[in-house]
């Protein structure tokens, strides 16, 4: 026999391997969907995914807390001595460096929306919720938030400025559908 002509043509048990084989394949899928199915998020949860919050009822200074997927949000109507505040920091003296610019999310017409602040309200060190009060000690050295639980201080863009807790609060994904109504929980 020559080497060029000891190449074995396909028999019947071939056939039977391969069929085989692609039938455990199949069957081990047909098993294993209802398994990794049952782990994705339950109808009612998605509906809570996102949640709309019209900023049109909060007048300059306020904050509200809304409740968006277990956690509470902060949002507040900032004052324009605030924003300038915020813009006046030096990144240098701050944990978590951002600019007060790269925490905001811009409107429909493409524009930073400065007044509106949106941040989760959960401290970055252990899960405590911070309080806000800009006249009061409850708000803090930096006229922010205050974490009463271990003394975390953040400012009045939400940015760690002294304490235990490493990063700034966080901000949520959102976006504007209109100029007064923030949808959170969408990517902007």
């Amino acid at each position: 026999m020559d080497a060029t002509t000891d190449k074995e043509e396909p028999t019947r048990r071939d056939f039977i391997h391969i069929a085989s084989g692609t039938a455990v394949v199949v069957g081990t899928g047909f098993f294993a969907w209802p398994l990794i199915d049952q782990m994705n998020p339950a109808a009612d949860t998605l509906s809570l995914a996102t949640i709309d919050f019209d900023v049109s009822d909060l007048e300059e200074g306020q904050q509200v807390v809304a409740k968006w997927q277990g956690k509470p949000v902060f949002i507040r109507y900032r004052t324009k001595a605030e924003i300038a505040e915020a813009d006046a920091v030096d990144l240098d003296d701050l944990k978590d460096p951002q600019t007060d610019n790269e925490r905001l999310i811009a409107g429909p017409d493409g524009k930073l929306k400065p007044e509106y602040l949106v941040t989760i309200g959960i401290c970055t060190h252990l899960g405590c919720v911070p309080l806000f009060d800009p006249n009061d000690e409850k708000g803090g050295e930096y006229r922010g938030w205050f974490c009463p639980c271990h003394g975390s201080h953040y400012d009045n863009s939400g940015r760690i400025r002294k304490g235990p807790a490493p990063t700034n609060l966080e901000i949520p994904p959102y976006r504007y559908m209109s100029d007064t109504l923030l949808q959170i929980g969408t990517e902007a």
